[in-house]
């Protein structure tokens, strides 16, 4: 009436916001947005930081692959998926993981290396195999596959001996009645070898850890009638052809 203004309480009792500068004035809605973008960062940066480490795996030490066809029944089936260990590549290093007698790899195809295979370590450098009445001889000695399924395994074919040559791989499918393998195209160069079978992820039930076959030869007499293919010449250093003496 008089031109004379009331002043509104205090929104905090007695005590005005303008009275103090030290005083802090909190808003929890703007806090809480604030907190929200900052958590949305770390989230995002994890995030990015997950699929470079993902892709430094995928590139270097695993790969997924898909099995295609019935060569390696009954332990692998067609279109199951797995993932190989791709650090035998690197071999050649210490710490690098080695190529062993038993291990399942997959390799381009020496004959066409637009196709990839997947069979089974059967000979490593330096080994003569040899197949007599469907039972594989390594270095002259009998090996014991008792991954195989013999309902898959009558035919009981036989092979005369092979040497696997320094840097090749002798390479066999589990389902010897149906796998195109060293028996009919021959050794498979080592660096054609890009993984070892690791571990099946799909389908989901069944998946498992591939694990190693231990078919190195027993110790002991060789098989009767072996004699390699090759013997080291104490001359020359060198592998010389030997006739093959069939056995009984």
């Amino acid at each position: 009436m008089f031109g004379i203004r009331k002043r509104r309480p205090p929104p905090f009792g007695g005590v005005h916001v303008d009275d103090d500068k030290d005083i802090q004035e909190h808003r929890p809605e703007e806090a809480s947005r604030n907190d929200l973008w900052s958590e949305a960062r770390l989230l995002l940066r994890d995030l990015i930081f997950a699929l470079m480490i993902a892709a430094l795996v995928v590139v270097f030490i695993v790969q997924p692959v898909k099995v295609e066809g019935t060569s390696m029944l009954p332990r692998l089936h067609d279109g199951e998926r797995i993932f190989v260990n791709k650090l035998i590549y690197y071999d050649e290093f210490r710490w690098a993981p080695k190529i062993e007698r038993g291990d399942i790899v997959v390799f381009w195809f020496p004959d066409d290396p637009s196709k990839s295979y997947i069979k089974r370590v059967i000979g490593l450098p330096g080994d003569t195999i040899e197949v007599h009445d469907g039972i594989v001889r390594v270095n002259g000695r009998d090996i014991e596959e008792t991954y195989l399924d013999p309902r898959l395994n009558l035919s009981h074919r036989s092979q005369a001996p092979i040497y696997v040559r320094p840097n090749y791989y002798f390479v066999m499918g589990d389902n010897r009645d149906n796998s195109s393998d060293s028996r009919i195209w021959g050794l498979v160069p080592k660096k054609y070898i890009y993984g070892k079978a690791l571990f099946r992820y799909w389908p989901l039930t069944e998946a498992s850890v591939i694990h190693h076959e231990d078919i190195n030869p027993p110790p002991g007499a060789k098989s009767p009638g072996f004699q390699p293919d090759f013997q080291d010449n104490s001359t020359m250093g060198e592998p010389t052809p030997q006739p093959y003496v069939p056995g009984d």
